[in-house]
């Protein structure tokens, strides 16, 4: 249950302060859009967040990375392997059509590969500070 917790909150933590800015700076939206979206992505965040950090902890074990390079590489596959297929869900459970979740999750995959290793460095310090393990490989 700590390890639930501390992968939840690192996930919140992380994805509202780059989301808010993003959402800020970059598409222009009005601070009460981007607390309103906040706030809504708060459950999909709780839902994702320990599997997420379960499926990355998974991938290194299996790939073993060993130099900052390849740590990175194997970061953006597991965020993206993961991450593609929540996307696309909650695209198709908001009815969005065909060619605009192909779209959206082209260009969505940009912004993960950027962000999957801030995320997976931020998520090892926080579980560090939190004195919590990676999951075990099985």
């Amino acid at each position: 249950m700590y390890a639930f917790l501390v992968d939840t909150i690192a996930t919140i933590v992380f994805f509202t302060i780059a989301a808010a800015t993003t959402e800020l700076f970059i598409a222009g939206m009005e601070p009460m859009q981007v607390v309103m979206t906040r706030a809504i992505m708060i459950p999909m965040m709780i839902a994702t967040g320990r599997p997420y950090g379960l499926w990355r902890d998974w991938v290194f074990a299996k790939l073993a990375p060993n130099r900052t390079l390849s740590r990175t590489l194997v970061d953006v596959a597991a965020f993206i392997s993961f991450q593609v297929p929540v996307y696309v869900g909650a695209l198709v459970i908001s009815g969005t059509g065909v060619k605009e979740i192909a779209l959206a999750v082209s260009s969505g995959i940009f912004f993960m590969v950027l962000g999957s290793r801030p995320f997976g460095l931020f998520l090892e310090l926080v579980r560090k500070l939190a004195k919590v393990q990676a999951a075990p490989s099985s």
